[in-house]
């Protein structure tokens, strides 16, 4: 059987982890909504799903959250254990998410997920969170889904979605966004911080 776009992917990130780990290391471009999301869930215990290096869980536990970092790139899990933290396998379409957390965090991830297994995911993350928990998610803007080959020659799938798809989505799975940023043209990311209801 061939693996699914998600599993091809996955083997293309075990392959430029470390490369990928260089190259975003420093960048803040989400910080202000990683210090919003602090903000608004102090002191609060988080589940990361996609934590690739770490860095965006590194800010929020210096906010003083606590973070769960998982992955299901084991590249990426290895480079955290290797930084002295403690990172999970997990796999947001198959596995149990646990909880309930205040907060779940999925930066740069939901993009690698097919358009019908985004509602299954999208419902885990809702389980997974206490009523009244708060969802940072971002996704890039577009239409169309398929494979994209990255500068390191590696294939990634994504799928893309515009804001409207989006936001109908985390409404049908049970969030009220309260607050949203985007880039001013067409794509790019869109960035959302969501209630659950």
């Amino acid at each position: 059987m061939e693996p699914s776009a998600n599993a091809r992917t996955v083997e293309s990130y075990e392959e430029i982890a470390a490369e990928y780990a260089r190259e975003t290391s420093g960048n803040r471009v989400l910080a202000p909504a990683l210090a919003r999301l602090a903000e608004t869930v102090p002191a609060g215990r988080a589940l990361e799903i996609g934590s690739g290096p770490g860095w965006d869980a590194d800010q929020l536990e210096d906010a003083g959250l606590t973070v769960r970092r998982t992955d299901i790139t084991q590249a990426f899990i290895d480079l955290q254990r290797a930084r002295g933290k403690q990172a999970d396998r997990l796999d947001a379409i198959n596995d149990d998410l646990g909880g309930p957390y205040d907060a779940v965090v999925t930066l740069h991830v939901l993009q690698h997920v097919e358009p019908e297994d985004l509602p299954t995911v999208l419902s885990k993350v809702a389980g997974a969170l206490r009523p009244g928990g708060r969802f940072l998610v971002s996704i890039p803007r577009g239409e169309g889904a398929g494979w994209e080959v990255g500068e390191s020659g590696s294939p990634y799938y994504r799928a893309l979605r515009t804001k409207e798809q989006f936001i109908d989505a985390l409404q049908a799975a049970g969030f009220t966004p309260e607050w949203s940023d985007q880039s001013p043209h067409d794509t790019g990311w869109l960035v959302v911080l969501a209630q659950l209801r």
